[in-house]
């Protein structure tokens, strides 16, 4: 009898937890199947990104002129919120060039543009990756 409570227990929060999140609309980019990995070689998707405020760009690291501009324009972007807001945004720059933008190279760019790990991720994926997240 108590494993059956339990186990209804835990049907019931997988259901609440499932009836939480709406469907995703079809052109939605949380539906790109691309395996992605962050600047500390953590793994994750689009999708498990789903929830709360985004900002999400695309970038090269070995750009020296206008991706910084990118950087410096999320960075912008950030302090014009108020700290409340700020607090909620999360910023997603993704790399254009998995061959060179390895987790490793994107640790270093985090630490020259002294990005703030806690709210800013930084990912790279496959050449198809990019492709189906560009497109």
């Amino acid at each position: 009898m108590r494993r059956l409570l339990v186990l209804l227990l835990v049907l019931l929060v997988a259901g609440v937890a499932a009836a939480a999140a709406p469907p995703l609309p079809g052109e939605s980019v949380l539906r790109v199947p691309a395996q992605f990995k962050d600047q500390d070689g953590k793994a994750f998707t689009l999708a498990q990104r789903r929830g709360g405020v985004q900002l999400v760009t695309m970038f090269y690291s070995s750009c020296p002129y206008a991706c910084p501009l990118i950087i410096d324009a999320g960075k912008g972007v950030d302090h014009a919120l108020t700290a409340a807001e700020r607090a909620r945004l999360r910023v997603l720059l993704l790399s254009l060039d998995p061959k060179r933008d390895t987790p490793a190279k994107l640790t270093a760019v985090v630490a020259k543009r002294k990005i703030d790990t806690t709210r800013w991720t930084l990912g790279t994926t496959d050449d198809n990756g990019v492709r189906q997240t560009a497109a």
